[in-house]
């Protein structure tokens, strides 16, 4: 069993693998850049705690991270806690693809584990969008070659900008509204969070297709993609779990390069 890590600008997320890539445990925290790192030990254990999972035994841990203040933190607290040595996605950890883009050393971490899950586990081209705090666009084509991403705000940083920049806009919770066309100002910023975000994925894709001149496979994972999904047009394939996959298939091609 290995222990999965994501470092992500909002929360930690934590996932238990067996060798069949088969998640017997995924939980989360919310990333506190200001923590310890007994802190840090103490809400992973209390974690555990509450699902019966012993971080003990782990055959080894492998981390993501988009925040580098946390990483060495994290890091040493998951050594100690399990007693092995955690992998860190970074320069010099084979992959599996190519990274086709101006600079690949700048890469997220998020994006390449996204990418190798991708090509490992759909057909190519495709085009991975991952709606989290950011909302980004990863394109891998056939021969398993990152070309590049946009970049755009997330869905919760859209609605706070909105929230906090508008005098007459209320903070609003994040959920489906009655009508496209909104009834009041409640409905009418949900209807364009939801239906706005559904029809920017449908038209990049879109536009991704013009320009590669082929269809791709469309996949989007990150926590608003369940909420977003379900109102594209387009085909796409919901995969909540694919940065764990990706994080898994990494540990494997690495496993006797410096993890477990």
């Amino acid at each position: 069993m290995i222990f999965a890590v994501d470092i992500g600008n909002s929360n930690l997320v934590i996932g238990l693998m067996d060798e069949e890539k088969k998640i017997s445990f995924q939980g989360r925290i919310r990333t506190d850049r200001r923590c310890t790192k007994e802190e840090f030990m103490v809400a992973v254990r209390t974690l555990l705690d509450i699902y019966h999972v012993r971080a003990e035994g782990a055959d080894g841990v492998i981390i993501s991270s988009v925040v580098p203040d946390l990483t060495d933190l994290v890091r040493e607290g998951m050594a100690m806690l399990t007693g092995v040595k955690p992998l860190v996605v970074g320069q010099g950890i084979k992959t599996g693809i190519r990274i086709a883009t101006d600079h690949p050393a700048s890469l997220g971490s998020d994006l390449v584990v996204d990418a190798v899950a991708a090509a490992e586990e759909y057909p190519g081209p495709a085009a991975v969008f991952d709606l989290g705090t950011a909302t980004t666009c990863s394109v891998i084509d056939r021969k398993r070659a990152y070309l590049g991403t946009l970049i755009m705000p997330g869905i919760g940083i859209s609605q706070e900008a909105l929230s906090e920049r508008a005098a007459q806009l209320p903070h609003i919770r994040f959920e489906r509204p009655k009508h496209l066309i909104g009834k009041n100002t409640v409905e009418s910023m949900q209807s364009g969070l939801v239906y706005g975000n559904a029809a920017m994925i449908d038209g990049l894709i879109e536009r991704i297709e013009e320009e590669l001149h082929e269809k791709v496979t469309a996949i989007a994972t990150g926590g608003a993609a369940k909420r977003i999904v379900p109102h594209c047009r387009r085909e796409i394939v919901c995969d909540p779990d694919l940065l764990l996959k990706g994080l898994w298939y990494l540990y494997y091609k690495n496993r006797g390069n410096g993890g477990g």
